[in-house]
């Protein structure tokens, strides 16, 4: 639906029919995953008076959501983004109005809380996996593919960051069930603006009949193809959110105030959103599977690198570094997959990935308490970045032949080069 670009740019990703009103149709929708998980907290917070109420209703959101992720990308494959996403979408929306109400009424029992709020996780639709599968089939060209999917995690890592300020804003004038409110109101309409988007078109349901190149399963190479995006995902994610936890470590050590937490953080994001942007402005002559080991590898010994810092001015400058490196080990990882993926597949291989992300995020943060607890800080930076680096490790080569080929803007040859530099959402 596109034609090759032979000086591929963001502006060109923009200029494809329909596909920059697709992108800012789905990024409200986006948005909503950025400010319900501080929203929800707060709310069950205040309702029980307990954190440990509130951290076992998030956890039991968190799995469902991520245990069933593959699950519902299935759906959105099998019956397409509108007569599964905005299903889904809804029934989300309609279960986080559900909890926002329960937990402005008193004496709302936590049990009903936590069903509630695993029910809500179960139905979490899957907006990231579908918009970059849209972005998959509208462009062929895999320059324009690689600048697409850079500018869609540089749009979703700022959702992550403005999602809780936010929320800030909204709890600052109303209760926090209304941060819940607000989360509910943008799924459902940008969902709904999505799927009414002529781009969605593209994705042509697996299930539907007459569709010779829309296999009923994958084939058997498909999960080998798919094993070093997911697992350097995993890795990528248990280590972001071990730094995250050294990094209040650090601050609480120093005696540093909450304060220079959210700076440094916002200098890890800061370097990822740069390199992201970087990493989608050069064509690389090596192809995914190649340049992956060599991203995830120095986002560990940056980590790593970081554990030396003597004051939060250096650690600054450090996670600067190693967020350079995050945005485009990720894009890389969803470019992987997408290549891995068989028509009518592309959405639950994006899927897999992103749950790979959020599965990491979730046990890096467990982990590395238990070893922040234990061990000096200098260690604790250096064994989360070492699982980044063993990541690296994880053979690009698929059975019965070399690395997947990062596909040409004739879909069969890798990409030339010209010149070149470098969820957790649903």
């Amino acid at each position: 639906m596109s034609a090759p670009s032979a000086r591929p740019s963001y502006a060109a990703v923009l200029r494809v029919p329909h596909a920059r009103g697709a992108f800012l149709a789905a990024l409200p929708a986006r948005l909503s995953y950025g400010t319900v998980a501080l929203a929800l907290m707060l709310t069950v917070t205040r309702a029980t008076g307990s954190y440990t109420v509130a951290g076992t209703v998030m956890a039991l959101f968190g799995a469902t959501g991520v245990l069933l992720s593959p699950c519902r990308a299935a759906l959105v494959d099998r019956h397409g983004p509108r007569r599964a996403l905005l299903p889904m979408a809804l029934l989300y929306a309609v279960l986080l109005c559900v909890l926002a109400a329960a937990g402005s009424a008193p004496g709302t029992p936590a049990a009903v809380l936590a069903a509630t709020a695993a029910l809500a996780g179960a139905c979490t639709p899957p907006l990231g996996p579908t918009m970059r599968a849209v972005w998959a089939a509208l462009l062929p060209d895999r320059g324009l593919l690689q600048r697409a999917y850079s500018l869609d995690g540089v749009a979703e890592e700022l959702l992550f960051v403005t999602g809780p300020l936010l929320v800030g804003v909204v709890v600052g004038v109303a209760a926090p069930a209304a941060g819940v409110l607000l989360s509910a109101a943008l799924v459902a309409a940008g969902t709904l603006a999505f799927v009414l988007s002529p781009a969605t078109d593209a994705l042509r349901p697996a299930g539907r009949a007459g569709k010779p190149d829309a296999p009923a399963s994958p084939r058997r190479g498909t999960g080998r193809a798919l094993r070093q995006p997911v697992l350097v995902a995993a890795a990528v994610g248990l280590t972001l959110s071990g730094v995250e936890l050294l990094v209040v470590a650090f601050a609480g050590h120093r005696h540093l105030g909450d304060s220079a937490v959210a700076w440094v953080l916002a200098a890890l994001s800061a370097g990822s959103a740069a390199g992201g942007l970087l990493n989608g402005a050069v064509t690389w002559s090596a192809p995914a599977r190649v340049r992956l080991p060599f991203l995830a590898g120095g986002f560990g010994l940056a980590v790593a690198a970081a554990g030396f810092a003597p004051g939060p001015g250096t650690l600054v400058a450090a996670l600067v570094c190693a967020g350079l490196f995050v945005a485009p080990a990720l894009t890389t990882t969803y470019l992987i997959a997408d290549e891995a993926a068989e028509p009518g597949f592309r959405v639950r291989a994006g899927a897999w990935v992103n749950t790979a992300v959020n599965a990491g995020m979730s046990a890096g943060a467990a982990a590395t308490g238990l070893l922040v607890e234990r061990l000096p800080l200098t260690v604790c930076f250096a064994v989360s970045g070492a699982v980044a680096v063993a990541a690296a490790l994880v053979p690009g080569r698929v059975r019965g032949g070399g690395p997947t080929p990062d596909r040409g803007a004739d879909g069969d040859a890798p990409a030339r080069p010209r010149s070149r530099a470098g969820a957790s959402e649903e």
